[in-house]
């Protein structure tokens, strides 16, 4: 079966509060990388005539927008970390900006929600494609690959961002 591979470089900030001990306790960055495996839904032959799964614009715009648009210089953030109080009511404006998950927006975190919208992307578009995999590299030397259904990874006590195919990051009330 034929995938299309995109990748997008995006820059972020994040912090990690479940181990206090940890030095990703405080708010770093890193310049990463996502990688994206998409494939049909069904095995398809090629058409004879354009002879390609989906057109790469039509396939990779909107995942790449959303990455460009709202990922990039976003700061992750465990949707209970005492910094989104902080922003709500010091810095309000900015609270598009805070890329909220459930728990601490690790690596792993990152690759199932990210799985998680492009495909919810893929499917409101109607391209008949789904993610198959998905890598995130924090940096050139440490990658986290997803395979199969990110539902299987994400926590199971609600529904989030990650998975409507809208613009969204977070679910903060602005």
């Amino acid at each position: 079966m034929f995938s299309l591979v995109f990748t997008r470089r995006y820059s972020m900030a994040h912090r990690l509060i479940a181990d206090a001990h940890s030095k990703c306790a405080i708010p770093h960055g890193h310049n990463e990388q996502v990688i994206a495996r998409i494939q049909p839904v069904a095995p398809q032959r090629l058409d004879g005539d354009a002879n390609m799964v989906a057109p790469f614009d039509r396939a990779k715009a909107r995942w790449h927008r959303w990455i460009d648009d709202r990922v990039d210089h976003a700061f992750q953030l465990d949707e209970r970390d005492p910094m989104i109080d902080w922003f709500r009511t010091h810095e309000r404006e900015r609270l598009s900006r805070l890329l909220v998950t459930p728990g601490d927006p690790t690596t792993e975190m990152l690759a199932a929600c990210f799985m998680a919208k492009l495909n919810a992307f893929l499917a409101a578009d109607g391209n008949d494609l789904h993610c198959v995999e998905l890598t995130v590299e924090e940096t050139p030397t440490n990658a986290v690959t997803l395979t199969g259904d990110p539902a299987d990874a994400l926590p199971l006590r609600r529904d989030g961002w990650w998975r409507r195919a809208d613009d969204s990051i977070n679910d903060l009330a602005a």
